[in-house]
Parts: C-alpha cells; structure tokens; sequence
C-alpha cells in the first residue's frame, strides 16, 4: 500500500507544526493530502478502528486488543501489523509481551471525533462545532 510507505516518511520527517509538514507548496499540500487518506483509509476498517479505540484508554497486549475487538488472534495481530508498519502505533517489550501504544493524541482525538460522529448520526443528535 503506497499510503503505508507515505506514513512511515511523513512520521520520519518529524517536521511537525500543528499537523503541518515542512512543504508550503502545493506539492506538500498534496503529499499533505495523500497521507491523510491513507490514515483515514486504514482506520476505515472496524477491527483496525476498535483496535484503535482501545489503544486510545492506553497501552495493551495483543490478548486484551483480541478481547476488546472480539477479533481472532491472528486477525489482530495482522491489523497491528499493518497499524505499527503505518507508524500509528508503536511497540514496546515486556518481558515476553509485546505492549502496543498509539503514537500520538492526534490518533486518539481523530478516533473519539469519529466515533462522536456515529453517535450523533446513530442518536439523531443535532449537529454543533
């Protein structure tokens, strides 16, 4: 997936200014562009987004990822892979266990939006800023 080259780039260039990478130009704005479709593209995806959801309490382990997502094993550990591969969640050691995070709060914050969205969607909720 190109996106998932593009993440781990624009997470490498840690030329960071409220979101913004370096580039004023429309070449950065459409690179800009290019790498949010590709996180909002891997997040489109239910498992990867609860995955994401629970990541966003804190820290955990691919057994509590699994019971949180009602996913099977291998299917998590798939979508973690593609999620850490991206750069939006990172891993640590301990001991035998693999502990996943999310990188940043821009990742939680985008997650909670979206799920507020749903709410007021499912719940008939009037719009507001």
């Amino acid at each position: 997936m190109s996106g998932s080259l593009r993440l781990s780039d624009a997470q490498r260039s840690q030329q960071h200014v409220h979101g913004r990478p370096g580039g004023e130009g429309r070449t950065g704005n459409d690179e800009r562009l290019e790498t949010a479709a590709g996180i909002l593209a891997l997040l489109a995806d239910r498992t990867r987004l609860a995955l994401m959801q629970r990541l966003s309490e804190g820290e955990a382990d691919v057994t509590t990822l699994t019971e949180a997502c009602g996913a099977a094993r291998p299917s998590v550990s798939q979508h973690l892979g593609k999620l850490r591969l991206a750069g939006l969640v990172s891993t640590r050691k301990d001991g035998r266990r693999v502990v996943y995070a999310l990188r940043h709060g821009h990742l939680r914050r985008l997650v909670d939006e979206a799920l507020n969205v749903a709410d007021h969607q499912l719940g008939g909720l009037p719009p507001h800023d």
